[in-house]
């Protein structure tokens, strides 16, 4: 195992590029399944889900090759429907996108609950009520969630609160249903869009993606096609962050401006100078930031996969801030090991505030999550000395070749073996 250490202080300046999007990555991938022929996806982030879901197709019998810039051709001919009870299944989250896919191509399917961040509460039962109302049999025997059905059927179906997981699992069943089905208050993500885009490329017809409505008119085969994943918003979001935490003018590249409006409004209010191209974003030198509040909302909102990032930035703001996580409740636990680097900041229920200025100090600290591990990268990038920040495995799950990308701006950071006696402390703490 291994830790990150950052030397603070020192201007970031120059052009860092965005991978692919990750939060599509991890549904693109399991959608190949429902193909009968081989599906080739472009520009897939070099991150440890992404491997994590290679081996789980080829779990279940897909052929899954590697090609240049992060391509990726999944052969999912010879796929079988084989129980993937838990192993790789509880390193992420996403893994439940397999139950939707493989309902759809092979009418049944067992897989255990899904891992991923500790985030509190983050129920499937609108997923398990989509697979039902598409005529699935759906039980959960030891702690596998079982998926069985005689055929497909469209159905109408209203999601009790709008989830982009349920959103595209019951996109990924529907689309060889017999029928047309409706998913009505649907989330509208430019993940999803990404993902209905790879689906009707492969045959599916697909209407609505990206409004609160869905139509879907089933189809009895799918077939192989190329796809170019979308660039990952919140990666560009954490590197626009970065750049007004630290930077001298930072150009951000392979990014789409649209999907950023609700961060750019927010470090604009700050006082943070950006210009926004066709497909690049510049964050110019930020000084004097006034504090603002957030609030957490789906999308077009402001994003909760960067409320973390984004309250290390608010420690630099003159002012008091609050930021309000109406998404996920337990999403503050990298609030502790920001107070480890003078952060001055209490949490209120499902509220953080946030007073600064504040000059932060490095610091041993650990991330508890992915968007934890930005944020402490982002205070890391600000504070006086060295911050050492263990928990690298969550970072790997989101950020590709984080450490490369930050030397190209200028930052002192790099990752170190942990030693025998360091790992001892880090489990028992």
């Amino acid at each position: 195992m291994e830790k990150l250490k950052i030397a603070g202080g020192y201007p970031l300046k120059g052009t860092i590029k965005v991978s692919g999007a990750k939060n599509s990555a991890v549904a693109l991938i399991p959608a190949t399944i429902l193909a009968d022929s081989p599906v080739s996806i472009e520009g897939l982030p070099d991150i440890s889900d992404v491997q994590t879901l290679k081996a789980l197709l080829e779990e279940i019998g897909g052929e899954v090759s590697f090609g240049e810039n992060g391509e990726m051709r999944v052969d999912p001919s010879r796929m079988i429907s084989m129980p993937l009870p838990s192993g790789k299944v509880k390193k992420l989250r996403a893994s439940y996108y397999l139950m939707g896919a493989m309902l759809g191509r092979f009418k049944k399917a067992a897989i255990g609950l899904p891992g991923g961040c500790h985030l509190g509460p983050r129920p499937i039962d609108q997923h398990i009520k989509g697979f039902e109302a598409l005529g699935a049999e759906v039980t959960n025997e030891q702690g596998a969630i079982y998926l069985r059905a005689d055929e497909l059927r469209g159905a109408r179906i209203y999601l009790d609160v709008v989830s982009v997981g349920a959103t595209i699992n019951i996109m990924l069943a529907a689309v060889r249903a017999k029928g047309q089905t409706i998913i009505e208050n649907a989330a509208k993500e430019p993940e999803i869009i990404d993902v209905a885009t790879l689906l009707t490329n492969m045959g599916a017809k697909i209407k609505g993606a990206g409004t609160d409505v869905i139509r879907i008119d089933g189809v009895e085969n799918l077939s192989g096609c190329r796809h170019t994943i979308i660039p990952d918003r919140i990666e560009a979001g954490t590197f626009m962050i970065l750049g007004a935490a630290a930077g001298e003018g930072v150009l951000i590249d392979n990014v789409i401006p649209l999907h950023m409006e609700s961060l750019i409004a927010k470090l604009r209010e700050m006082g943070v100078p950006i210009e926004a191209g066709d497909d690049q974003i510049f964050i110019g030198k930020a000084e004097n930031l006034n504090a603002v509040d957030i609030k957490t909302l789906v999308y077009p909102g402001f994003p909760t996969d960067l409320q973390q990032p984004f309250t290390s930035l608010l420690t630099k703001a003159k002012g008091s801030a609050v930021v309000t996580d109406t998404i996920y409740s337990a999403r503050f636990k990298h609030i502790d090991e920001l107070r480890r680097m003078n952060a001055n900041i209490k949490v209120e229920g499902r509220s953080a505030i946030v007073n600064g200025p504040i000059q932060l100090q490095g610091a041993k600290v650990k991330a508890s999550d992915l968007r934890a591990g930005a944020a402490l990268v982002v205070a890391g990038l600000m504070a006086e000395g060295v911050t050492e920040v263990t928990g690298l495995e969550h970072i790997d799950r989101g950020y590709s070749n984080l450490v490369e990308k930050l030397e190209g701006l200028g930052a002192t950071i790099w990752r170190e073996k942990m030693t025998a006696e360091e790992l001892e402390q880090l489990k028992s703490s």
